[in-house]
């Protein structure tokens, strides 16, 4: 019979498919002899099989009832029990940490009657009591009962005043209960829930639903983690923050999660329950405080997460609770960090014996390294301060100040680049902290939800700026000096120094860009990004090209890294001033009117070719023969046909017109373009051919790689190869002649092509156009977004390779071009050779390199090592 609920004792961290990461921690905890209150998980097996089968599976409730009593018989005290009553948590745990995302409820078991008792477990302290007994309510309310959350707020709001909810007393906590029982049997016809093993069973069912929840669905499918996973329920015997000044709450990281630096970091709240702190609604005090108000508890935490990342061998982030001085811990986990702390963190443990440098690799990631690589302020820029808080998380953000999720989202679809501000954010707003460019809060610290959530996402963050009010039902808020910003104003927030500045900043490039561009390492993490790289590049198999088209492409290409040229794009050497000699070519009459428009052409095309060999000091070169259809050249048809209408077309103008009509095509996608366009139009490859090898020959050193477009028969890349050869020989150079693998029949029959050719260079964004039947430029925004709602992508498959599908053309097509020809030397130039997961396909399938845009050269770089040491660690395993 399956196992659904384990025993905190039973699990261990390896277990998180399993227990989720919360319950794998808290297990891990307590096989370390750690102070962590009893408790046990229920497993996402179970939450699968609910969500699919809209209930609970069998034997579910007998096991949870098993382990209710074996906890009860532990603590002493029974769930509910009006005397002495046993109160717990239910708290959600998926594999993947969703911070605020799913759903959490405490202190369930009271009532009543229990609250009197729970009152006398506290040595008479009634006001504890009523505080925890309101907090049930509201939570229980809003996650379980679906009520507006609003409406407990205001009706807190309304009692407290100006006053912080610690000064209510007992009497007012008792009338804000009553009041929001009111609510409750308003709102669900129904009244608050009084039997506790209902409470429990409905707050579990609660945390099943939360899984698929809108703001867990958008977290998901920012943060790419699988749909399908469900999330673990923990369940916890209560230990009370919010007894008084002797309790309290906090969340510390074993080190800076915004730098990486060493030392003491995290934020203590007195006499609060952990929401309290990660909510921001009040403002927390600095861990190192907690040393002045509790010094045997802040010497035994700083032991314990000495312990933990020593355990973990990484950063970790830790929950914890201090009841009337004693320290329990409710959660730890690898915690989130910026990128600058990814890369500081991994080298710094190297340097410390914890890992080694292979692990340090498989540690950051090419997101981290490309949001390191975006701009920064210039220091030397003019600037007006208007306040400062914490550097949540680092970056240069600028754009107009709005004060809600919706406005955020409405404004950035229209091309708007926004900073959300707000009092503090909660899970409903991500939306718009997505949207956003920056976040900027007058609550919180370095672990509240705004914090916590930009971390991960790599969102510039200020938190508890508060010089602030924040007035959001106004649209507005004032800073010192009577400063107000409203909706619409732009501010530009600073996350790495927390300081907040009244319009636009100037940006400059990253230091990391910097050292890309050639600059010595000077600083701490430009060293550890150095060091890192050094050994991806070691260990990686794949080799990594540039997609460009100039020399001063070629050039930064270089710098970056890039081993040679995998995709040179001729059509962009048609534009511009030279439109003028393709509209010649359209309009020639003759094959010698044809032939002279190609000869012009011709030595404009050897000067580009010529810089970029230059450029490339004799790495290779793969250029790509014309692509588009001609009339993509041409000027608009619309135009032409009003200057037409109103009489107002030259000569030349009528020619060109009946040449675009002639030309023009439903679907030119699928029409007159590529290996097709260079075997109608007489000489135009030869052209570009004689042009690539007389520059080759120009330039000693040269390798030349001539890549045929769009085959999707061996016949004609045939076609064009004879007459390719003939023109290299005559010139006296040798070149590689490969083609694109982009049409679904070409990686069908690449067995026959790869006869032909020497090399492929799959071409994925076609291919995947092809592949799924639809065009980019059309559908994006027309039903992407629908898609990813329904789960039909879980990711844009023009942003990551389409393993399945297109990976599936990619794999046959290695297999059989290879099983052809030993020797095919095999890449991809498209977009996704700058993706990381694509990245780590290409080495799987067996490619031979990425080619990708200069700015993610760095990218590739390292995840290809990463994708080298992934497959020499599971090799020995």
């Amino acid at each position: 019979m399956a196992k659904y609920v384990y025993d905190f004792t039973e699990g261990n961290r390896n277990l998180k498919d399993l227990l989720g990461g919360k319950g794998a921690n808290l297990a891990e905890m307590t096989n370390l002899g750690l102070p962590v209150p009893p408790g046990f998980t229920i497993t996402t097996e179970a939450c699968r099989h609910y969500l699919a089968e809209g209930s609970v599976p069998d034997g579910l409730d007998q096991e949870v009832a098993g382990h209710l009593e074996a906890l009860e018989s532990q603590i002493g005290r029974s769930l509910g029990q009006a005397d002495d009553p046993l109160l717990v948590s239910v708290r959600s745990g998926a594999k993947f940490s969703m911070p605020g995302m799913m759903e959490t409820v405490l202190n369930i078991g009271l009532n009543d009657e229990s609250v009197h008792g729970l009152a006398k477990q506290a040595g008479g302290n009634e006001r504890f009591a009523w505080d925890s007994y309101r907090r049930l309510i509201q939570m229980f309310g809003k996650t379980v009962l679906g009520i507006d959350g609003d409406l407990f707020e205001r009706a807190l709001d309304a009692l407290k005043g100006k006053r912080q909810d610690t000064d209510l007393d007992t009497g007012e906590l008792q009338g804000l209960v009553e009041t929001y029982k009111g609510i409750v049997r308003e709102q669900t016809g129904k009244d608050f829930p009084a039997d506790p093993r209902e409470q429990m069973r409905l707050a579990v069912m609660a945390v099943f639903d939360s899984w698929n929840a809108p703001r867990a669905i958008l977290y998901r499918r920012q943060e790419r983690i699988p749909a399908d996973l469900g999330t673990a329920v923990n369940i916890m015997a209560m230990v009370f923050g919010n007894y008084g000044d002797d309790s309290g709450t906090g969340v510390a990281f074993t080190r800076d999660p915004g730098s990486g630096r060493q030392g003491i970091y995290g934020d203590y709240l007195q006499n609060a329950q952990g929401e309290d702190v990660v909510a921001g609604i009040r403002n927390t005090i600095p861990l190192e405080d907690l040393e002045r108000l509790d010094k045997d508890s802040y010497d035994e935490l700083l032991g314990i997460m000495r312990t933990l990342e020593n355990h973990y061998r990484d950063l970790c982030d830790i929950e914890f609770t201090i009841e009337r001085g004693r320290l329990w811990m409710l959660q730890t986990r690898v915690g989130k960090r910026t990128a600058a702390a990814a890369f500081s963190i991994a080298t710094q443990l190297v340097d410390q014996g914890l890992i080694t440098m292979d692990e340090a690799v498989t540690r950051v990631t090419g997101d981290q390294l490309a949001q390191l690589m975006f701009p920064r302020f210039d220091g030397g820029a003019p600037k007006k301060k208007i306040a400062k808080g914490m550097n949540a998380s680092p970056g240069a953000a600028v754009g107009k100040a709005v004060f809600s999720s919706e406005r955020a989202v409405e404004l950035s679809e229209q091309g708007e680049d926004v900073i959300l501000v707000r009092r503090e954010t909660n899970p409903d707003d991500l939306a718009g902290m997505i949207a956003a460019k920056g976040i900027l809060t007058s609550r919180g610290g370095k672990t509240s939800h705004a914090a916590v959530v930009a971390r991960g996402m790599g969102k510039t963050c200020v938190c508890g700026a508060e010089e602030l009010e924040v007035r959001t039902a106004e649209q507005r808020f004032i800073a010192p000096g009577d400063v107000v910003v409203s909706e619409g104003d732009v501010i530009s927030i600073d996350g790495t120094t927390g300081e907040v500045f009244l319009g636009e900043v100037a940006v400059v490039d990253s230091a990391v860009v910097e050292y890309f561009e050639g600059a010595e390492p000077d600083d701490e993490l430009v060293r550890a990004v150095d060091r890192v790289m050094r050994h991806a590049d070691g260990a990686r198999r794949l080799g990594v090209r540039a997609n460009a088209d100039t020399p001063e492409d070629a050039a930064r290409a270089r710098r970056f890294g890039a081993e040679g040229i995998g995709l040179c794009r001729t059509e962009h050497m048609f534009l511009g001033e030279r439109r003028q000699l393709v509209e010649d070519l359209v309009l020639a009459a003759t094959d010698a009117d044809r032939q002279a428009a190609l000869d012009a052409l011709e030595p404009l095309q050897k000067s580009d070719f010529t810089g970029i060999f230059q450029a490339m000091n004799g790495d290779p070169v793969t250029i790509r023969l014309i692509d588009p259809p001609l009339h993509e050249f041409l000027p608009d048809i619309v135009d032409l046909s009003i200057k037409a209408a109103k009489d107002e077309a030259t000569e030349k103008d009528h020619k060109l017109l009946t040449a675009v009509k002639r030309l023009h095509e439903q679907n030119p996608m699928l029409g007159l373009r590529g290996v097709r366009l260079g075997l109608v139009i007489p000489g135009l490859f030869t052209m570009q051919v004689r042009a690539i090898a007389q520059a080759a020959k120009e330039v000693p050193g040269s390798k030349a790689e001539i890549m045929i477009p769009l085959v999707a028969a061996v016949q004609e890349l045939e076609a064009v190869r004879e007459e390719a050869v003939k023109i290299l020989a005559d010139v006296g150079v040798e070149a590689l002649i490969g083609t694109m693998i982009e049409v679904p029949r070409a990686a069908l029959t690449a067995g026959q092509i790869a006869e032909a050719a020497e090399f492929f260079s799959f071409g994925t964004n076609d291919m995947t156009q092809m592949a799924w039947g639809f065009s980019r430029d059309d559908v994006e925004a027309a039903f992407f977004s629908r898609y990813l709602d329904l789960g039909i992508f879980g990711v844009s498959p023009f942003e990551t390779l389409d393993r399945e599908g297109v990976g599936r053309l990619m794999e046959i097509a290695v297999a059989e071009g290879r099983a052809a020809r030993p020797d095919l030397h095999l890449g991809i130039c498209g977009e996704h050779g700058g993706d990381p997961d694509s990245v780590h396909f290409c080495h799987e399938v067996g490619l031979d390199y990425v080619s990708c845009s200069p700015f993610r050269i760095p990218v590739a770089r390292l995840e290809a090592g990463r994708a080298a040491l992934a497959e020499t660690d599971s090799d020995t395993r």
